[in-house]
């Protein structure tokens, strides 16, 4: 039999051109959820293979049936600072020891296990598509960084960032080609969009 309590940790724009990194971590408690609870959380997997209305009307719900949720959000400029990878992993660990699972809850992570983390977890490659509370923190993740792009969108309207969300799309590169980057774009990001830009300069 499963751990009643299970803690899963995922994150949100990690290959993007622009915008925040978000992380999610979401607890669940197996033993008090509802039916309608369980039939919510039976239709969640890799929420990059969900369409923006399913996420949208899946993010109340895990709300709902969440014991505790918890976001942290890493802006364009800290991760030109510290660097992708390094703030990635930052992020969820923060995640995770935000929700304060406890000893009791099983802690599962998306992709990485995080050497600095201080809650005891274990690193599930793809498991936004295997586990149910990763797929619900990759839903909460999601959903809050597409809010914060969608908001952005009316501050910087140049880049259609209400339709790529800070992903490279051929629009977001044309784009940046045409007017440049805005101050969410990372600067510090390898990208083929960024090789006619003299970004020091911006």
């Amino acid at each position: 039999m499963g751990s009643r309590l299970v803690a899963g940790a995922d994150e949100a724009g990690r290959g993007c051109l622009a915008g925040p990194l978000v992380a999610s971590a979401v607890l669940i408690d197996y033993e008090t959820l509802s039916r309608a609870d369980r039939r919510a959380l039976a239709g969640l997997h890799d929420s990059k293979q969900m369409t923006a209305e399913k996420r949208v009307e899946l993010y109340p719900a895990v709300l709902r049936a969440a014991l505790r949720v918890s976001v942290v959000v890493r802006c364009a400029r800290g991760i030109d600072d510290r660097g992708l990878h390094v703030t990635n992993l930052e992020a969820l660990a923060s995640a995770l020891e935000g929700l304060a699972p406890g000893g009791e809850a099983t802690c599962l992570v998306d992709g990485f296990a995080l050497r600095s983390c201080t809650v005891p977890h274990c690193a599930v490659p793809k498991g936004d598509g295997t586990s149910a509370a990763i797929a619900a923190a990759s839903v909460i993740a999601k959903v809050t960084r597409d809010r914060y792009m969608h908001r952005a969108a009316h501050e910087h309207p140049e880049w259609g960032f209400d339709e790529h969300v800070g992903y490279s799309t051929p629009e977001h590169r044309a784009a940046i080609e045409r007017v440049g980057i805005s101050p969410l774009h990372r600067r510090s990001f390898q990208s083929v969009a960024y090789s006619q830009l003299e970004l020091d300069a911006l």
